[in-house]
């Protein structure tokens, strides 16, 4: 070769290297098809090919669920219950399920996220309801509460069902998106909220028996000496550390199948 061939040999552009698309189930089952393999074996692809739909569609949950919950702002407590019966007086500030539909659903939506309630209410026996929280790509999560009818503040029968119902769908929401309150307090410090409300000390309780966590053991990893002498500003992380338990017990699970 002379000089000048070596020259324009130079010049010539190299290729870069193709790189290799993934392997994945439904191309397994496009060459199984090519090929006329047999029925058990598109059978065990088929099967393939659904966990492996389940197992992306539960990552891109968690990546929904982690970015909502980072532009998700602490709710404001900016309603209040104040009345006095035979059994003493009720005071305490709250916030009701509009004011947090109102900040969450932008936000969950956003990101591909939804939440339904599924309610049971039988005679006799506690009521029940449930938060699902579900990703457009069909993963869902379940968070469920029970307790009995709301008599106080003389309530009729159905009275006391709505308000229980509305109270569990507010700390299901509030439990499956690890939520925090502050008070409607004019611009004071969270950190000033004090303890934890019994119901959110309720709602951790029932997490810490799904989950089967020794209280002894969650109380020493948050440095705390009862679950309800827990401060308001650390609920957000209890409930997102027990969560993240959850979500890990049942991945370890799936994994057995």
């Amino acid at each position: 070769m002379n000089a000048t061939a070596e020259k324009q040999a130079e010049l010539i552009p190299m290729e870069e290297p193709k790189a290799l698309a993934p392997v994945t189930p439904m191309a397994m089952i496009d060459r199984a098809l090519q090929t006329n393999a047999s029925p058990e074996t598109l059978e065990k692809l088929l099967l393939l090919q659904e966990r492996y739909e389940a197992n992306e569609a539960r990552r891109a949950f968690d990546d929904a669920m982690a970015n909502a919950k980072a532009e998700i702002p602490a709710i404001t407590k900016s309603r209040k219950v104040d009345f006095t019966t035979n059994k003493g007086r009720t005071n305490y500030d709250y916030e009701d399920l509009a004011t947090i539909a109102s900040v969450v659903n932008p936000i969950l939506s956003k990101f591909g996220l939804s939440y339904r309630f599924r309610t049971v209410t039988e005679p006799n026996a506690p009521i029940s309801v449930t938060c699902i929280i579900s990703h457009r790509m069909g993963h869902f999560e379940e968070n469920t509460l029970m307790a009995g009818r709301d008599e106080s503040g003389n309530k009729n029968s159905i009275q006391a069902i709505g308000s229980t119902v509305t109270y569990l769908q507010r700390y299901t929401l509030k439990a499956a998106l690890g939520l925090s309150a502050a008070p409607d307090d004019d611009g004071k410090k969270a950190e000033d909220t004090g303890p934890i409300s019994e119901g959110e000390a309720e709602v951790l309780r029932t997490m810490i028996e799904e989950t089967g966590t020794d209280i002894a053991a969650f109380c020493g990893y948050m440095k705390i000496e009862s679950i309800p002498a827990m401060p308001a500003i650390m609920f957000r992380r209890a409930v997102a550390s027990l969560q993240a338990k959850k979500r890990k017990q049942a991945q370890e699970g799936g994994n057995d199948d």
